[in-house]
């Protein structure tokens, strides 16, 4: 090759011969304001002020950094001092997108200030840490456009993906789990990894304790309309109801907040049951608030069951029934699938990971007193 020809996509001389690896290494650890230049203005140290102090070239200082085994024991050693003496640092971005690799994970999560992520987050942080990454938080504030954006700045910079309970389309999911390794969660998608509650298995034992306190009539407070642990949770409540005599019916889609809970209690009103089953904590919350300002006492008039045991679910008077999930569980078992397909595992797309679940009985429930 003619050492005057030029790299179309830079316009920097093309690296020749033996000293294409140099330039590999070069790109390890150096930022745009590494290469040389006229009118640069060096702000910080560079690899090349580190190779001239140590009397060596620029690809040896990158090699001692990326490929230590590869430089003298003695060499590598004046490097690394005459480094910290400059105050020099590597530029791990840098050397991330010239090996296509960067220790970072993204975790998507729908909305960051529901407490029910809480755990779920540091779940995913502490095993990602464990396994020599960090994560990367993208809140899509319960928008499937917002999310779908969000993962599509992200794909180039992370190494893979925990989608924590998407509002994504299966096919748009499916879409990015092409470009990178992916593991669902809260949510199971055909050909796709996923981790699971045990939703169908939480409802039926929360309308079981309602049956066994003797409430034959239930309502549903659900979820948001494109929530898959909604539809499987209604789902769930349905068949539950043939087989336990309890009858059920909805109201909603309700956003999954307190404020979803405040609209459900004024649409129950209008038709009481004295059993609730709420789609999370904070709806059920939002519900026990408002009955009780509207003269209703719980459990006396209602009882009611949340999902998730959130922390604030033992705080709220009276103390809140729950079906508990294992966040940090959930979490973890999502990012060592994930970190193990990341180093070459075949993706487990059949059917999800499921996590079970157990009721926690508090004060919000008691006897139907109206039979």
């Amino acid at each position: 090759m003619d050492t005057n020809e030029t790299d179309p996509q830079h316009g920097i001389p093309a690296a020749t011969d033996g000293a294409a690896d140099d330039a590999t290494d070069l790109a390890d650890l150096s930022d745009p304001a590494d290469l040389p230049a006229p009118a640069r203005r060096r702000s910080s140290p560079t690899i090349y002020d580190v190779a001239q102090a140590a009397g060596v070239a620029p690809s040896t200082v990158s090699r001692a950094f990326s490929r230590p085994g590869r430089v003298n024991a003695e060499t590598a050693e004046r490097i690394r001092r005459v480094a910290a003496e400059l105050g020099y640092r590597t530029n791990p971005m840098a050397r991330a997108l010239a090996t296509t690799h960067t220790s970072l994970l993204a975790l998507v999560v729908p909305d960051i200030t529901n407490p029910v992520y809480f755990e779920i987050i540091n779940g995913v942080q502490d095993e990602a840490a464990e396994a020599g990454y960090t994560v990367l938080l993208v809140d899509s504030r319960e928008s499937d456009k917002r999310e779908r954006e969000a993962l599509e700045r992200a794909l180039p910079i992370v190494d893979g993906i925990v989608l924590g309970t998407s509002r994504m389309s299966d096919a748009a999911i499916r879409m990015i789990a092409k470009q990178k390794p992916m593991v669902a969660l809260n949510r199971a998608v055909r050909e796709i990894p996923s981790v699971v509650p045990d939703n169908a298995r939480g409802v039926r034992r929360a309308l079981e304790h309602l049956g066994e306190l003797e409430h034959d009539v239930v309502t549903y407070l659900a979820g948001p309309e494109a929530s898959w642990a909604d539809g499987m949770r209604w789902r769930g409540l349905r068949e539950a109801s043939l087989e336990l005599s309890v009858h059920v019916r909805r109201i909603g889609p309700l956003s999954p907040t307190v404020a979803g809970g405040v609209a459900a209690a004024k649409a129950w009103m209008d038709a009481p049951t004295t059993g609730v089953i709420a789609y999370n904590d904070l709806v059920a919350i939002g519900f026990i608030r408002t009955v009780q300002q509207r003269g209703k006492k719980v459990p006396d008039d209602v009882s009611v069951i949340g999902y998730d045991n959130i922390f604030a679910a033992d705080l709220v008077s009276p103390a809140l029934t729950t079906v508990a999930t294992p966040r940090r569980a959930l979490g973890a078992a999502a990012v060592r699938n994930l970190v193990a397909q990341i180093k070459g595992a075949h993706p487990r797309g059949g059917p999800p990971v499921v996590v079970p679940v157990k009721l926690v009985e508090r004060e919000s429930t008691t006897r139907n007193g109206r039979g």
